[in-house]
């Protein structure tokens, strides 16, 4: 049964209140759709973000579906197709967990100027939880799917009204079989609606806009979903969230260039190598960290020995953080942080601490994380004028939508120390 059968069913229904209503840790962005973020950089300090807490991002509506009913239909390149119900998933194949810090990919749109397109979220957009479900690999194993390296697959939600794009990403058939679950549970727990109750795929270490919510279709492909077939299928457009939305397009283009295939899914070289992919896509998320502690506009009054304990978290999509430096001058001079805390696996969030030796006055504290393959937070976004389609230099590419922002400047906290 989809959400989008009849307006009548259970499973159609819209929920009544804002997500920030239900979620008392959240500030809302919009609530038609529900979009909301972390209200406090204290929040990500626990290594596991509450659901109360995590961010929320949804196109459509929120629906309410009951998870007897639901079915997940495997298409495409399989020996047997089927419409898996929840039973089925949870109970016939293995259970996997993974932590994963998720990052919306217009997390920090907000410090873009001139301003680009869409809610403008701050630094909030991101959650570290713990995600568990049925291996995706084990289902396809078990339909007889083709499983090269150069097929896709490609899941829809089942979110969309009649009359609405439907929200569908393309994942390479590599990443499916190495790590990507259908996840029913959060923490611990079943999801709530919000974020994708009963089942959700998990696109460990990407950013959030491939995790599709209201999973009702995987469907094993040649090439990514694209082509005038996808554009209009039943009616709708399939392409729209895997070939317009979430792509680096800078002021210069009409729209992003669209491919069947790529070769590279490293959001980084894709953004590097420009005349192969000219729009790169937002598949792995970037090296990036975040001061949690001291807030924002604090006045500080360190002890008899003058010093201010600096706290933060870093995280890296596929690749792990490597170091993470601190700096109290807003990028003038930087020390080296340390990690603390358990290593909660390659897509967990990592937290970091580091000592400062406080001199009394005004003062902005910024951190930058640096990954394993040798790839520092730039410093800046660039202006739009520049046409940057990667990063340069100490700059992050300005973009029409505002996707993919690690700059580390724009997330300095100004503090003021006492004497």
């Amino acid at each position: 049964m989809s959400p989008r059968d009849t307006d009548e069913s259970e499973a159609s229904r819209p929920r009544d209140e804002p997500v920030a209503e239900t979620y008392s840790g959240l500030e809302a962005l919009s609530t038609d759709p529900d979009n909301a973020q972390t209200d406090s950089r204290e929040n990500l300090e626990s290594y596991l973000t509450p659901r109360e807490e995590h961010y929320v991002r949804n196109h459509h509506r929120t629906p309410e579906i009951d998870a007897e009913e639901w079915t997940v239909s495997l298409t495409g390149l399989v020996n047997s197709e089927a419409d898996l119900s929840m039973a089925a998933i949870r109970n016939d194949y293995p259970t996997e967990s993974v932590v994963h810090m998720m990052e919306c990919s217009g997390n920090g749109r907000a410090y873009f100027s001139p301003d680009a397109e869409g809610d403008q979220w701050t630094f909030g957009a991101v959650g570290n939880a713990v995600w568990t479900g049925t291996p995706l690999r084990a289902v396809l194993e078990d339909h007889g799917a083709e499983r090269d390296e150069e097929k896709w697959l490609t899941v829809m939600g089942g979110e969309a009204k009649a009359d609405e794009d439907v929200f569908c990403r393309s994942i390479p058939m590599a990443k499916a079989l190495d790590d990507c679950i259908l996840a029913y549970e959060m923490n611990g727990d079943p999801m709530t609606a919000e974020h994708g109750y009963p089942v959700r795929l998990l696109v460990p270490g990407w950013f959030g806009n491939n995790s599709v919510k209201w999973v009702e279709e995987v469907r094993v492909m040649d090439s990514m979903v694209a082509g005038e077939e996808w554009e209009s299928r039943d009616g709708r457009d399939y392409t729209e969230y895997q070939q317009s939305s979430y792509r680096i397009v800078p002021a210069q283009d009409d729209e992003a260039e669209r491919y069947a295939s790529v070769d590279s899914v490293d959001t980084h070289d894709q953004m590097r190598e420009t005349e192969e992919i000219r729009n790169a896509y937002l598949f792995d998320q970037l090296v990036k960290s975040l001061v949690t502690s001291p807030a924002d506009g604090a006045v500080l009054s360190p002890g008899a020995d003058g010093r201010v304990e600096v706290t933060g978290v870093a995280w890296s999509g596929d690749d792990a953080v490597e170091r993470v430096e601190v700096s109290t001058d807003g990028g003038e001079t930087w020390g080296e942080a340390e990690f603390v805390g358990p290593d909660l696996g390659r897509y967990a969030v990592r937290k970091f601490r580091y000592v400062w030796d406080a001199d009394p006055g005004e003062h902005t504290v910024v951190a930058r994380a640096t990954d394993d393959r040798g790839r520092t937070q730039p410093a800046t976004v660039s202006d739009p004028e520049e046409g940057l389609r990667g990063i340069e230099g100490d700059r992050y590419p300005w973009n029409q939508k505002g996707y993919g922002n690690n700059a580390y400047r724009p997330l300095g906290s100004s503090v003021t120390v006492e004497r």
